[in-house]
């Protein structure tokens, strides 16, 4: 259930595609829009009172082979009612291989935030990752099918950026575009460094949101829904947990962190000419899994134990780290 474009002007698009989220940053006639839905879908048995009642609550779903595959935000609370795992159309940052229906609700759910049959002119900049060592063939898929979901969607004017390139150019104006952006997202963590807005390096960590959310699972026996559900609506860093559950999701956060600390050693070290920047340079944090209260300072603490080749003058949250992403692509497709 795919909505119309809405507005008949051009737009300009900025496009998230995440593993967990996928949100758009619209900007049409000076005015910015932005609407998000989960990247996650849930499959129901057909009834017409049942599909009757998701319409009247514009609840984005479709049937599929005589089922009814609710898709979107509401997904996670459905699967959670029904003690279910929702199904994912991306994993690791990519689309998802082992999930036949993937592509379609992918379709659906871009379909969703950002409308199909655009005005002419209108310009679309989506997000891709930094592949994870060994893993470039899946970017290049990936990316690939995303433009060509655009395409089919009506959108002619398509073009890709970083993920962490874009959360540098959606909060670090005020530095000349000079800085490191972290994103931590469902599936990867994606890390980038730029001078003057030219990217110097480009990487992600294997370890997101689903990582810790399947690994808190297997050692509580929860749900993985479950346990997302707790990290995002309770969790935080505290140091003292009663609950299994939250204990286990403060072990694999530490893990992510250290991870991505690590992934940035190793890349300054693997990486020749790092410029000399000549002063301590800002890093940002954004992205779901930076969300939870003090893991801010948690990182900050891990990045100041480490000795990094360029100094970091301070460490903080993006403005809305949900959105940050979206809004570095939009500032990139204006720019063009």
């Amino acid at each position: 259930m795919k909505k119309e474009a809405n507005s008949q002007q051009p737009a300009v698009i900025g496009l998230d595609v995440g593993t967990s989220r996928i949100v758009a940053a619209r900007r049409t006639d000076g005015q910015d829009i932005v609407e998000a839905q989960l990247n996650a879908f849930v499959a129901l048995p057909h009834s017409k009172l049942t599909e009757n009642s998701l319409t009247r609550e514009n609840v984005p779903h479709s049937i599929i082979d005589g089922q009814i595959v609710v898709f979107g935000n509401e997904s996670a609370r459905m699967a959670d009612l029904l003690g279910r795992e929702i199904r994912r159309p991306m994993t690791r940052g990519v689309l998802n291989s082992q999930e036949p229906a993937g592509l379609a609700q992918i379709e659906e759910i871009i379909g969703a935030v950002i409308g199909e049959g655009p005005a002419p002119g209108t310009k679309v900049c989506f997000s891709v990752p930094a592949p994870p060592a060994g893993s470039e063939e899946n970017i290049t898929y990936h990316e690939a099918t995303i433009r060509q979901i655009l395409n089919e969607l009506g959108y002619r004017d398509v073009r890709s950026i970083n993920e962490g390139v874009a959360v540098i150019y959606s909060e670090l104006e005020e530095s000349n575009y000079t800085g490191i952006g972290v994103s931590c997202g469902g599936g990867l963590c994606n890390i980038a460094m730029a001078y003057m807005s030219v990217p110097v390096l480009t990487f992600s960590v294997p370890k997101g949101g689903d990582f810790i959310d399947t690994s808190a699972a297997g050692v509580t026996g929860e749900l993985v829904n479950r346990v997302r559900l707790v990290k995002e609506e309770g969790f935080h860093f505290n140091g003292h947990f009663a609950d299994k559950v939250q204990q286990a999701i403060s072990v694999y956060y530490d893990d992510m962190i250290q991870s991505i600390v690590q992934g940035l050693k190793d890349a300054f070290a693997n990486t020749r000419g790092v410029p000399k920047f000549g002063r301590a340079v800002p890093l940002v944090l954004s992205g779901g899994g930076v969300l939870p209260k003090g893991f801010r300072e948690r990182f900050e603490t891990v990045l100041n134990a480490a000795t990094l080749p360029v100094a970091v003058s301070e460490v903080r949250l993006a403005a809305n780290p949900l959105e940050a992403t979206a809004r570095g692509a939009l500032v990139s497709a204006l720019s063009e």
